[in-house]
């Protein structure tokens, strides 16, 4: 069994005492560290410094994809694979080739979201170190908790455990890997 520090984790009570903790840590200076809330906290992200999610853009990248192929698709098969001139009309109308593009669109774009949310979320995470912590069930009830990961630069064990004090943590508790 591994005894590498992956971080520390503060339990507060309520969502003012996280938002506050939250906003201090950030203006601290630390990177790599997250809260764990049993429901959404309004102004949460600005409290935590966190920037637009990047998902959107697979998104745009799948339905620009997806209607790229269903125009093309449509274009080659009337084109070059079956022409067939029916009542005078052209070879190829984008009126004609619309459902098929606005379909591939929206499913490509589905795909393009939900790679894109489980590449930047680093998924499937099967284990994560703050399972070890014992009373871990109670951020889905009643309980807010900020870790903040050794890795960050700005990380000293000592001084980290102070401002988690400072801020009005409940307990501290040290995380293994």
């Amino acid at each position: 069994m591994s005894n590498k520090v992956y971080g520390l984790l503060a339990r507060f009570d309520t969502p003012a005492a996280i938002m506050s903790a939250a906003e201090k840590v950030r203006d601290a200076g630390y990177k790599k560290w997250d809260v764990i809330t049993p429901f959404p906290i309004h102004g949460m992200d600005g409290a935590m410094g966190l920037r637009r999610s990047r998902v959107p853009r697979f998104t745009l990248v799948g339905g620009s994809l997806g209607f790229t192929i269903g125009m093309s698709m449509i274009f080659f098969m009337n084109k070059f694979d079956y022409p067939l001139i029916v009542g005078g009309k052209p070879f190829f109308s984008p009126m004609f080739a619309f459902p098929v593009s606005y379909e591939l669109t929206i499913l490509l774009a589905a795909f393009g979201t939900i790679i894109g949310m489980f590449l930047l979320n680093r998924l499937p995470m099967h284990y994560h170190p703050i399972l070890k912590y014992d009373d871990i069930h109670k951020s889905s009830d009643d309980q807010f908790f900020l870790v903040i990961e050794n890795s960050d630069p700005e990380f000293n064990k000592a001084e980290t455990n102070k401002l988690l004090s400072d801020v009005g943590s409940l307990e501290i508790q040290e995380l293994e890997e």
